[in-house]
């Protein structure tokens, strides 16, 4: 099975900074065990997005959504940006965004 690397944008970086210590671990052990293997296979909790500006791809980590990029032939999943809802609202950087 192949194996992709994990990458963060400096964007994402800080996103993570803004949430709590045991937040951040949980999301990253989610991006670890969900993105490594497959990124682009939709499942239940993984879809491809409609265009935007912002990734092509969406992992839902319960109220987490993690926006991220998939370059094949180099095999990297590049985390764009980490948000999270609020009933149906999504929050990126601390900005309502609609994807």
């Amino acid at each position: 099975m192949v194996m992709y690397e994990i990458e963060f944008t400096p964007e994402a970086k800080d996103d993570l900074k803004t949430l709590r210590k045991f937040e951040q671990h949980t999301i990253i052990a989610g991006i670890e065990t969900h993105l490594t293997y497959e990124p682009t296979v939709e499942t239940r909790n993984r879809k491809r997005l409609r265009p935007n500006d912002v990734a092509e791809w969406e992992l839902r980590l319960g109220k987490y959504r993690i926006f991220y990029n998939v370059e094949e032939h180099i095999l990297i999943v590049s985390i764009e940006a980490v948000g999270f809802k609020v009933g149906n609202l999504l929050f990126i950087r601390g900005k309502r965004r609609e994807l």
